[in-house]
């Protein structure tokens, strides 16, 4: 990629993708835009090492605080050896228990009309937070009415290990549903699971979250402590060389679903007909189903066309497009906090 093409990442960034979540990642990212040195630098690194978020999440990791960008221009100064170093060895794993909100109501719907409970796998998994849709608390605002869904009582749960509340601004003829769906099975798949006893791990999730978004730091200790009763299956490596065999671990008895959340953009367009592939193969031959929950243009069909050609790009944009079996059912917060039915 030119200078100039690293250049438009972070402008990009800042301008369409932070504002309004992390006015200070909005400023660091447009204040490296316009700062060829820092550009030169990052330049150094493989091209999957430069996007805007590992810089500032490794940042973070060591210590930067909201500061005008001239003092986050010093730190990284002061911490490059060290900056470039989390840069090389983590990936952008952020592991949003928020984004169950968005996919809650496809996944209840394929519980109701299959009549069986699921079997979950998450491909990019992270730390396998995403994994418990059933163990987490729900607030769906319509601007009239909030309707409310919470997991089973658990007497030996503490009040530390009480459900985060996962609120989500609906808009549209959104499938509530009535209560939570049931999941007997849950495994995940990454090229580097994260491990929730591992105080470094831990800290890597809360320093992708953003700077101002407390509630989501909150969110993660409370979906962590969760996570840690039962922990979910998470297989190290590539998600077309594990898929199929992780898929055959489900339960027979019940209905499998393969889901994901920002992750296809990690693909080239090969792996990701190949990946395409293997969920017919598994649609076929286990009655498997699949959410996508991606930036709108990275499932691209075959021919290479977008997903939803006759939608307007500004109507996308900064969110995710949710499809259910291949077909476009949602436009979702990317962090799981507005889901529009379509």
């Amino acid at each position: 990629m030119t200078p100039v093409g690293t250049a438009d990442w972070y402008r990009n960034f800042g301008t369409l993708d932070a504002p309004s979540s992390s006015p200070c990642y909005a400023e660091w990212s447009l204040g490296i835009a316009d700062d060829p040195e820092l550009i030169r630098r990052i330049e150094q690194w493989p091209h999957n090492k430069r996007q805007p978020l590992l810089i500032l999440a490794a940042a973070r990791f060591l210590g930067a605080e909201i500061t005008p960008y001239p003092e986050f221009r010093e730190f990284l100064d002061a911490k490059w050896d060290e900056v470039s170093r989390i840069v090389l060895s983590r990936a952008t794993q952020t592991n949003e228990a928020g984004r169950c909100a968005t996919l809650l109501p496809s996944l209840a719907g394929i519980a109701a009309s299959s009549g069986r409970h699921l079997a979950l796998i998450e491909v990019g998994a992270s730390a396998g937070l995403a994994l418990f849709p059933d163990q987490y608390a729900y607030e769906y605002v319509d601007g009239t009415s909030v309707t409310r869904l919470v997991p089973p009582t658990d007497s030996t749960r503490s009040l530390a290990e009480e459900p985060p509340v996962l609120r989500c601004t609906v808009k549209g003829a959104v499938p509530l549903p009535s209560r939570l769906p049931e999941v007997v099975w849950r495994a995940g798949i990454d090229l580097n699971p994260l491990d929730i006893n591992n105080p470094d791990d831990v800290a890597w999730l809360e320093a992708l979250i953003w700077p101002e978004q407390d509630f989501r730091r909150e969110r993660l200790r409370r979906a962590i402590a969760i996570a840690r009763q039962d922990p979910p299956l998470l297989v190290a490596g590539d998600l077309n060389e594990q898929l199929v065999s992780l898929a055959g671990q489900a339960p027979p008895d019940a209905t499998l679903v393969v889901f994901h959340s920002a992750v296809m953009a990690y693909l080239d367009a090969g792996q990701r007909e190949a990946f395409r592939a293997t969920i017919g193969t598994l649609a076929a031959e286990h009655g498997c189903h699949w959410l996508s929950n991606e930036g709108h243009t990275v499932i691209a069909q075959a021919d290479g066309s977008l997903v939803v050609p006759e939608m307007d790009d500004a109507r996308l944009r900064g969110r995710f497009l949710l499809l259910q079996d291949g077909i476009p059912t949602a436009i979702a917060g990317p962090h799981g906090q507005s889901l529009e039915w379509l």
